[in-house]
């Protein structure tokens, strides 16, 4: 492939499910063992899948499904690689745990650990720099939304979260509008639209700097930007369709298999 032709590649959806704080050994093996028997009975079904666990599943999570397809994920990871963090997990850990992707900068976490944009950027710089690939999360709140503040504060999000070095291969990023999440309420498709396009092209700004606007907008194109925010087999058809829409970030519904593997077939 030469180097313009990233320009007309459509990337390969990504279904991920954050499975919160919720799941013990018993229900979180046979989750991960049910999904695992779907993706080694389906071969090739057009899309990537990955899973999320708490941190204490991580490492039976990652046997259960080793060899299957399905990726191993995280929820979070602190800045820094070791030292007196009581209670936090680094990125170098879930690399040695055998994690692929760390979410970092969800709306939960910004609000209930009042992580900044700052925070979120350093955080993924430390995903980065061990080889993971960082989810980084953008959305905003019910009021934020009334006022009509979204774009507004999209940018933002993205100008304070993206670290340098950000590109397809190692960055992907999730718009989840926080009054959606968990609440059943979506977003309508045109607004959804709309606020992916914004995001492909912030992306593409911030990775055209010192590189080049076309080398910028090749990877921006090439990078995957997921919806979040109540998604669910009724509603990922309209949903994950859309342009500039490639997969989902799942809460709720990633808990079931039956639901998070519908959500997954209508990504196509």
């Amino acid at each position: 492939m030469q180097a313009g032709d990233t320009m007309t590649v459509t990337p390969r959806p990504l279904i991920a499910g954050n499975w919160k704080m919720n799941g013990l050994r018993e229900d979180g093996l046979a989750l991960a063992r049910a999904l695992a028997e779907r993706v080694r009975s389906t071969g090739d079904a057009g899309f990537d899948m990955l899973v999320c666990p708490p941190f204490t599943l991580l490492a039976e999570i990652g046997l259960a499904i080793d060899g299957s397809g399905i990726a191993l994920g995280a929820q979070d990871c602190h800045q820094e690689q070791q030292g007196a963090h009581t209670g936090d997990v680094s990125a170098a850990m879930l690399n040695d745990m055998g994690c692929r992707y760390a979410i970092v900068g969800h709306s939960e976490r910004r609000s209930d650990h009042a992580e900044t944009d700052a925070v979120v950027e350093s955080k993924a710089g430390a995903a980065h720099r061990q080889g993971l690939v960082a989810i980084v999360c953008v959305g905003e709140t019910g009021d934020e939304r009334d006022s009509g503040a979204t774009l507004s504060v999209v940018t933002r999000q993205l100008a304070g979260s993206l670290p340098d070095g950000a590109s397809a291969s190692n960055t992907v990023i999730a718009y989840e509008p926080v009054w959606a999440i968990g609440t059943g309420r979506t977003p309508c498709p045109d607004d959804v639209a709309e606020v992916h396009a914004l995001v492909r092209d912030r992306v593409a700004a911030k990775l055209g700097l010192g590189k080049g606007r076309g080398e910028g907008e090749a990877q921006a194109r090439a990078m995957r930007i997921l919806y979040g925010g109540s998604v669910n087999p009724s509603n990922a058809a309209e949903l994950l369709t859309l342009d500039d829409v490639n997969g989902a970030l799942v809460g709720g519904a990633s808990l079931k298999a039956d639901d998070f593997w519908s959500i997954a077939e209508r990504s196509l």
